[in-house]
């Protein structure tokens, strides 16, 4: 027990210097992308430029707006944390000392209470601007959510597991990736919605909604929610890799997709966002899932 205590907080450390090292990667790529230098006065080729932000975050004065719903504005950043930092409970590694059977389920869970948390902190800021973020990526993540769970589903009925290191382990000798690629392709779209990227960052549409549903946090507060959104990236591109190829170093290539969509696509309509996620995905995904199940049957 005490083994596993120590390994859960060495593994959130490292997730949480991953992320602080991927904020540098993205601001990096996004500099060259546009043809400009990018972060490069702190210390040696601007390598501690992370640890510099972290520290001007978490000394900054963490403002309350005097409207705002005090209990709920602090406590959320904290949860929406917290629910990002245990989905690193299923990390897909051979040499765990245990593993959770129904890890696919947890993830499942785990991924669905994130509504919850973004509505409470444009709810809880009172805040115009901040209730439309919350709104927008509430309709957005639920809509997107129903999409991924059917394509979790196929996935799941090929590999007939529901543990990460079961599924990762499958994958090794047959790829999944290789059955059928535009189910592939369009779970890489459903991830950039479902994370609230570019090129479907309506949550925090700068152009509309000045930053959404974070608009009112700043010091602390947005440093949480800034550490939950990019550890959630890399989370989904890890699972993606174990899910789809079975080799988790190409989780590398794909967590960089989503800063390549970021640089190069323009923000997606809302309306067209939601047809497509209720029009297109879901009929595709369905009918993948459809087809699936009678020859799975005939196998058996």
């Amino acid at each position: 027990m005490l083994s596993h205590t120590i390994s859960s907080l060495l593994t959130y450390l490292l997730i949480l210097l991953a992320v602080a090292f991927f904020t540098l990667l993205e601001r990096k790529m996004l500099s060259y992308f546009q043809i400009r230098k990018g972060p490069n006065k702190v210390g040696v080729m601007g390598l501690p430029q992370p640890l510099a932000d972290a520290l001007k975050l978490f000394v900054k004065e963490w403002v309350m707006p005097v409207s705002s719903n005090l209990f709920p504005f602090i406590l959320t950043p904290t949860l929406m944390l917290i629910l990002a930092l245990s989905l690193w409970q299923l990390f897909p590694s051979f040499k765990l000392s245990f593993q959770m059977v129904l890890g696919m389920l947890l993830f499942l869970c785990i991924s669905s209470l994130t509504v919850y948390t973004t509505l409470m902190a444009g709810w809880a800021s009172n805040s115009k601007y901040a209730l439309l973020g919350a709104i927008r990526a509430m309709a957005q993540t639920i809509s997107y959510e129903v999409t991924m769970t059917l394509i979790i589903m196929f996935y799941l009925l090929l590999n007939g597991q529901m543990d990460m290191v079961s599924i990762r382990l499958t994958n090794f000798t047959l790829p999944t990736i290789l059955l059928l690629i535009p189910l592939a392709i369009m779970w890489m779209t459903v991830i950039l919605a479902e994370t609230n990227r570019a090129p479907f960052d309506f949550a925090e549409g700068e152009s509309e909604l000045v930053s959404g549903f974070n608009i009112e946090y700043g010091g602390a507060g947005f440093a949480f929610l800034f550490m939950a959104e990019y550890s959630n990236i890399l989370m989904m591109s890890l699972f993606t890799a174990s899910m789809l190829t079975g080799h988790l170093v190409m989780s590398a290539p794909i967590a960089m997709a989503f800063l390549w969509a970021r640089a190069t696509l323009p923000r997606y309509r809302y309306d067209l966002l939601m047809n497509m996620a209720w029009k297109s995905f879901l009929s595709v995904s369905l009918m993948a899932l459809s087809a699936l199940t009678p020859l799975l049957l005939l196998m058996l």
